[in-house]
């Protein structure tokens, strides 16, 4: 494995053996394994659980890391082709990138959705511009509408909490004040998906998922034996669900336009998580989000700190889940 930037360039079979690695890595740890390894870290957006994890994550393997925030401590990157740049801005990713790279043996990049093009972040236009800037062993720590490191360690969650391959995943649109990115509920329906789970997509009218990311999970649901349908019918939706992955994103009726998303969604704020979601649901259906997470706004105290919530297990496996893709990455087999 060369770079780890998309579930859907891996084989079904690599990701099982990248779990069974992260389980074997958690059980049995490898504190030398990359020593004298060093991991570069950008950080065009912020983080907490992806920032702290993979230099955690590189530190128990015995490598090092570096972390660049562009504009906290280290030049603003211009990210634009053919820009002037006479603003902010006094370095650009096309120098920035190979420099940082030259530094490390592997890198990792998180760059969010500029939210205002849906045919230009659907097609990774950013992110894409700048992997194509390095040959190193690179990672992709969020882009515009993918999420590989969280995907990744929700299916170990799926599996340490035991939920069955073919069981009902429910990924629910929660309401949020602003739109968010459609990174993560892209990768955890490809996730889902992959996994050969019956997946619904819940979400109010104007938010459904864009074309292409339901297509793309439709193909690895066909792999694996899995089903993906859409519902805006909350009770239909929740019966019988083995999980209720809770995840925010924009309108993609009105995609870039923050007014009519506005509009659209003050309309759903009752879309927030609470016990009652879980009235026709399996009697062992489990909470997912993959935080952070507005309380009783997206999801009610009740449920986050009742005993469905497996929200920290999930954020427990970034660490090991992303263990393994860097062993993967800087050892091999």
């Amino acid at each position: 494995m060369k770079r780890f930037l998309d579930l859907a360039e891996l084989a079904r079979a690599e990701v099982l053996a990248l779990l069974e690695l992260a389980g074997r890595l958690e059980r049995q740890p490898e504190p030398r394994a990359l020593e004298g390894k060093i991991l570069g870290l950008l950080f065009m957006n912020p983080s907490l659980r992806t920032l702290a994890s993979m230099q955690a994550g590189m530190a128990r393997l015995g490598g090092s890391s570096f972390v660049i925030t562009p504009g906290q401590g280290t030049w603003q990157l211009e990210t634009r082709l053919g820009a002037v740049m006479s603003g902010a801005a006094a370095e650009h990713v096309r120098e920035g990138i190979p420099v940082l790279a030259s530094y490390c043996d592997a890198l990792g990049i998180r760059a969010f959705a500029d939210g205002r093009d849906l045919a230009a972040d659907l097609a990774e236009t950013n992110f894409n511009a700048m992997a194509a800037l390095t040959s190193k062993p690179l990672i992709n720590l969020e882009s515009a509408v993918n999420h590989p490191c969280q995907a990744l360690a929700d299916w170990k969650t799926l599996d340490d909490l035991g939920v069955a391959r073919h069981g009902r995943f429910v990924l629910s649109w929660v309401y949020h004040p602003r739109p968010l990115p459609l990174a993560v509920p892209a990768a955890a329906l490809h996730m889902a998906a992959l996994r050969g789970m019956e997946v619904v997509v819940l979400r109010p009218a104007g938010f459904a998922l864009p074309q292409a990311i339901m297509d793309k999970a439709r193909r690895a649901a066909s792999m694996s034996g899995g089903s993906i349908r859409e519902s805006d019918v909350r009770r239909e939706a929740l019966a019988g669900a083995a999980v209720i992955y809770a995840k925010e994103w924009g309108a993609t009726e009105c995609y870039g336009d923050t007014a009519a998303d506005a509009r659209l969604r003050a309309a759903h704020a009752d879309w927030c998580v609470r016990g009652d979601w879980f009235e026709h649901a399996a009697p062992e259906c489990r909470l997912m989000h993959c935080l952070p997470v507005r309380r009783n706004v997206a999801v009610a105290d009740e449920v986050l700190d009742g005993p469905r919530s497996a929200v920290l297990r999930e954020a427990y496996n970034r660490l090991t889940a992303q263990m393994a893709v860097l062993y993967r990455l800087l050892k091999g087999l």
